[in-house]
């Protein structure tokens, strides 16, 4: 292992320098046969199936809801709609498993109805989750924001049994640590046959304010790694506590760090405003052609 740090610190050192200057990866999921080109970047919209998700605008508990949801987020532009059914959230309650699949039969099966031919993830730590939701609904990929290495060991068992596209998401706090934290769960889950697999820096996720912004300023150290990215800092604490507001006024911070995140090479947004998101992967793309 330490022999395994010291290269990967060296490799980190100077491949992440050429990375920085490269041309934008090309990467394509498999999900369920439907190819999701990466390419370009790609905006994730998100539907939050609970009662206490932190942006109280984002839950949807009802079949009229959801449906309404489901096609906002597709007619504003969306290439995934993420379903989420447990908050994450630091102060909220714990949901038992039974229920947060309770909660996904309710929601997935209108999901499906409502857009039968939609690129679908589950956000879920639960293995047991992932299965139910890629065995009984079809989920194309599982968005893990695992809460322990236990956890997340099991998922990996997990999602490279079930072949579906894996988003790991990094709780470390700095980006050296994220790097080496992601290298290592890589090299795992390729030993397990995983094939298609999405990183992502973990915004707000056992992170300082401070902690994240330095992690921002070094996104595009992340390409060295040579899979997309994720991004999700949609409203989060990292830009209203920094702005003294408030989750329903933290738009514009969430539209400025999208943009920088783009800059920085990130493949997929997370967001709860899927046009504005849209907007900023348009523009960008205007400026990159300039290049």
């Amino acid at each position: 292992m330490q022999r395994y740090k010291i290269f990967f610190t060296l490799r980190y050192s100077l491949f992440t320098f050429f990375c920085i200057f490269a041309a934008v990866m090309e990467y394509t999921l498999n999900c369920n046969g439907h190819l999701l080109d990466l390419s370009e970047p790609q905006v994730m919209g998100i539907l939050n199936a609970t009662p206490d998700s932190f942006y109280a605008a984002s839950r949807k508990q009802t079949e009229e809801s959801i449906a309404g949801r489901t096609h906002q987020i597709l007619n504003e532009g969306a290439a995934i709609i993420d379903v989420g059914a447990c908050s994450t959230r630091p102060d909220s309650e714990s949901v038992g498993e039974e229920e947060e699949m309770a909660r996904l039969r309710f929601a997935l099966p209108i999901v499906r109805r409502e857009a039968p031919h939609a690129v679908v993830s589950v956000d879920t730590f639960r293995p047991n989750v992932a299965r139910m939701v890629v065995e009984e609904y079809g989920v194309d990929l599982i968005n893990d924001v695992g809460v322990s290495d236990e956890s997340q060991h099991a998922m990996f068992r997990m999602v490279s049994n079930l072949r579906v596209p894996y988003i790991y998401m990094s709780r470390k706090s700095t980006m050296k640590e994220v790097m080496l934290d992601c290298a290592e769960a890589v090299d795992k889950l390729r030993s397990m046959g995983q094939k298609d697999i999405i990183l992502d820096p973990g915004f707000g996720f056992g992170k300082t304010v401070a902690e994240n912004y330095q992690i921002m300023g070094e996104l595009e150290r992340m390409q060295a790694l040579r899979l997309p990215v994720l991004v999700g800092i949609s409203r989060k604490s990292m830009i209203w506590k920094q702005l003294c507001c408030t989750p329903d006024e933290a738009l514009n911070g969430t539209t400025v760090l999208n943009t920088i995140s783009l800059q920085k090479g990130a493949s997929i947004l997370r967001v709860h405003d899927v046009r504005e998101a849209m907007e900023c992967v348009k523009l960008v793309a205007q400026l990159n052609k300039l290049k």
